[in-house]
């Protein structure tokens, strides 16, 4: 049981409000580590914050100085109410207006989708809306991570019921618009079927329960239709979904490896599934590390034909462990490889036919390929 955080959206400026926190990628333990279990750098950063408790100061601030020495990429020290929340995401809840947004090559920020029934769908903000600020603050230019966070609030100090002032632009209309945070929850996968047959399943990340909706989604379609997966944005999640959802068109056989602390591991496939379905992935440079694992795992075994950008590059393993004060860090103990042993950690995934995956004609394309596997 292991845990990977995420930038979710660095690579392209596609940042859903759900995911403002990092995700971790894999089932977490029941309850993280205590520090009489920790070592090496584990050890280090419960030292670090320890020594912070005994004087009087911050053991969070302590633990994130001692990470940041480590040059660990992707380690990270949460609070105890990040965590709590973290782990709600996890379960597919989250605190926030309930909207996705994006960075414009201009700088500007703009509505990608607007979640039915959230804050922002009462409020009239609809997908294509341009948010110039929240707050009172500017935010074009600023990273979307960083938009998305001042929109989700602080977790312990703007809760559920808080208000956000947003400054919204519609073509030559700017007005401003005051929403109150909810909670609500995500709705990761999306299922439609086209007029000629062609089943698009789109997957935004892996949080509990989306590898059995991606398993049934598929095991309930005609025989041999054609299956488009829509990795693009993928944020991760836990890999546990991702090797479930690999299930649904793999009979079992290897899904990916991976160390922790030098100790080799192995994930599995179930079997049953799909072997024969025409299947087409489409990814992008926000298709993140359990998006990666899986996408890795169908193309080395040859199930599916890879279009697009290349991925991310997330591929390492975090252990957590809970620190003296009931906060928990996360440190990298390893990195995990696809089927033939690529590694996924700095280099992505390479498509088999790179195409602009921006492009309206994406899907187009992907049918296209479809057709020429036997749909």
């Amino acid at each position: 049981m292991f845990a990977s955080v995420l930038v979710a959206g660095a690579a392209t400026g596609s940042f859903p409000e759900a995911d403002r926190r990092p995700a971790p990628d894999s089932a977490r333990p029941a309850a993280p580590a205590t520090p009489a279990g920790q070592h090496g750098r584990h050890a280090d950063v419960a030292r670090a914050a320890a020594e912070a408790m005994a004087d009087g100061k911050s053991p969070v601030e302590a633990a994130e100085r001692a990470v940041s020495r480590s040059g660990d990429r992707w380690g990270a020290v949460y609070s105890r109410g990040e965590y709590e929340e973290l782990e709600d995401a996890l379960d597919g809840r989250y605190t926030g207006v309930g909207l996705s947004a994006r960075r414009e090559r201009d700088g500007r920020i703009e509505v990608t989708r607007v979640r039915s029934g959230s804050p922002a769908a009462d409020a009239g903000i609809r997908e294509g809306d341009r948010l110039r600020s929240v707050d009172g603050e500017r935010v074009d230019g600023r990273p979307v991570t960083e938009v998305v966070s001042i929109l989700r609030g602080d977790a312990e100090q703007e809760p559920a019921g808080t208000a956000v002032r947003l400054g919204l632009e519609r073509g030559t209309r700017a007005w401003t618009e005051t929403v109150r945070r909810a909670r609500l929850s995500t709705d990761p996968v999306t299922v439609r079927t086209l007029a000629d047959g062609v089943t698009v399943v789109k997957v935004l990340s892996f949080s509990k329960g989306v590898g059995a909706q991606v398993r049934d989604a598929v095991a309930g379609l005609p025989s041999g239709a054609g299956v488009v997966l829509d990795l693009r944005g993928n944020s991760g999640g836990l890999v546990a979904e991702a090797v479930t959802a690999a299930s649904a068109f793999l009979d079992g056989g290897l899904v990916a490896t991976y160390d922790v602390d030098g100790d080799q591991r192995a994930l599995h496939a179930e079997p049953g599934g799909d072997t024969t379905r025409p299947l087409v992935a489409i990814v992008d440079g926000g298709t993140m590390s359990a998006g990666e694992l899986l996408t890795g795992a169908l193309q080395d075994r040859g199930r599916a034909v890879v279009l697009g950008s290349r991925t991310f590059g997330k591929g390492s393993v975090q252990m957590p462990s809970r620190l003296p004060d009931g906060s928990v860090a996360e440190l990298t103990v390893g990195h995990y490889r696809t089927p033939s042993g690529r590694g996924v950690d700095g280099t992505g995934i390479t498509p088999d036919l790179e195409i602009e995956p921006t492009d309206p004609a994406a899907l187009e394309r992907a049918r296209t390929v479809l057709s020429g596997l036997g749909r």
